[in-house]
């Protein structure tokens, strides 16, 4: 099939997928309003082949495949993957789209399995580059008492697990939480969540199955649910990420899309592997919010006449000093980066969580920044019904122009509360604290990643002592 439309993947969504949103089980995905908004936000990852083929598309073989699918061998072509992920981004508003979590499984699922896996995660991989299907990823177990080992839970579905196996199949049970796109995607490729030990083999488990694969049920959030408008809701009325509870319900699995059968010791091994993609699409994709925040408050900054004031020059000084840290730090991982197992490029794990804790580590204060310069108004503001009734109109106008006229500094507002002060913006925060990975576990990352014997043997030369 080779390059979808962005109507051909909204077409391949209408199928027997059991998705409940707010109470109710929908039928049609597409043609549920609040759900509606979602698609034609992943669909940007489709519309980009349009008009910027040279970055959405490349030749294999003679056929063309989405760029976002194909597995990196070298440092320039993460360097050409990052500038994908990026630009969809900005059409995005500065969030995630679509295809960039689902290669990342795939980029993993190609570097860390092993022998019939490896075989069928390459056919599954010809599959998805030949469709030009879409991929959701389950990952993240409910895990339910966190001191515990999956096996020690007092219920053993808190933990996705097999639960049968005969020559053809294997079951699974259990749950996957905070699973981005799952109601909008063709495939669901599902990854073990952490290491594993020889008695919880039966929670060693990958595979990909279709959406509507009986006994799959997806949960979806309801976070920015409602009416809303655009004069207040500038950013959240144009892009949606669904999220769910991923429910497996005895769900068969054919063995030739089982890519991890009850092999403990590579599960730590892929989790990572996904890990070091995941990380470094997500340092690519927040760079388009890094301008976001950057410019906003210079703009706000110029609309409230503030902005030759020494100490917001300072403030806004420190959130470029921010961005472009992150921005270089992106860079560096795939200058950094090192040819992986089967042939596939790793990103620098190092600068990828470097990258992605400044990121976060930032994240907070930037907005408490761009909060600062702002003022009261993103509380206190007026509504969009406000704004279309003329004659409280004329009242607006007149008490709320500034250093420019009140309905520029209204929006500038509006766009700015629905990224730090609404429900918009407290998905953002959360993102920003615990996607694509936690504080800790980047720093854990980090940590692994150094190697002081350099620095310790600098040194033990310098003090005189022998080498440690």
């Amino acid at each position: 099939m080779g390059i979808r439309s962005s109507d051909q993947y909204r077409k391949g969504l209408n199928d027997d997928r059991r998705v409940f949103y707010r109470g109710k089980k929908i039928s049609d995905v597409y043609a549920e309003p609040e759900l509606t908004l979602a698609v034609d936000h992943s669909a940007l990852c489709y519309d980009i082949a349009d008009d910027r083929p040279d970055l959405a598309i490349t030749d294999v073989d003679g056929e063309p495949v989405s760029a976002f699918y194909v597995a990196p061998n070298s440092a320039e072509d993460l360097v050409r993957r990052g500038a994908l992920i990026e630009e969809v981004s900005r059409r995005g508003g500065g969030t995630i789209v679509l295809k960039e979590v689902g290669s990342d499984a795939l980029f993993a699922l190609l570097r860390a399995t092993t022998g019939e896996g490896l075989d069928n995660a390459r056919a599954f991989y010809q599959r998805v580059c030949e469709g030009d299907l879409s991929l959701a990823v389950a990952q993240t177990d409910v895990k339910g008492d966190r001191s515990l080992a999956p096996r020690q839970q007092a219920d053993p579905d808190l933990y996705l697990h097999i639960v049968d196996e005969d020559a053809d199949s294997i079951t699974v049970r259990g749950a996957k939480c905070h699973t981005s796109f799952s109601a909008n995607a063709d495939e669901l490729i599902v990854l073990p969540t952490r290491a594993m030990g020889p008695d919880d083999a039966d929670y060693a488990v990958s595979f990909a199955i279709p959406i509507d694969t009986p006994g799959l049920e997806l949960y979806v959030s309801p976070y920015a649910a409602g009416e809303r408008n655009s004069f207040e809701f500038p950013i959240s009325t144009k892009h949606k990420l669904l999220e769910s509870l991923t429910v497996f319900n005895d769900v068969r699995v054919p063995k030739n899309r089982v890519f991890l059968n009850r092999q403990p010791e590579l599960a730590g091994p892929l989790a990572l592997a996904f890990v070091d993609y995941h990380r470094f699409t997500a340092i690519n994709y927040k760079l388009p919010l890094l301008d976001i925040m950057v410019g906003a408050a210079s703009l706000i900054a110029e609309a409230n006449g503030i902005s030759k004031a020494g100490h917001v020059k300072g403030k806004i000084t420190e959130l470029i000093t921010w961005s472009e840290t992150v921005r270089g730090l992106a860079q560096l991982a795939a200058v950094r980066s090192k040819p992986g197992a089967h042939g596939v490029q790793q990103p620098d794990p190092l600068a990828v969580n470097m990258a992605k804790y400044h990121f976060a580590h930032g994240f907070h204060n930037a907005v408490a920044i761009l909060t600062d310069l702002s003022g009261g108004l993103l509380a206190t503001g007026p509504g969009g019904e406000d704004w279309d009734n003329p004659d409280i109109r004329a009242v607006l106008e007149k008490y709320y122009a500034a250093a420019v006229p009140a309905e520029k500094r209204l929006r500038l507002l509006n766009f700015i509360a629905d990224l730090t002060a609404r429900d918009y913006g407290g998905y953002q925060s959360v993102l920003a604290t615990h996607a694509e990975g936690s504080l800790e576990a980047e720093k854990l990352q980090i940590a692994r990643s150094f190697d002081s014997t350099k620095a310790r043997n600098y040194v033990s030369d310098l003090a005189g002592i022998s080498h440690l």
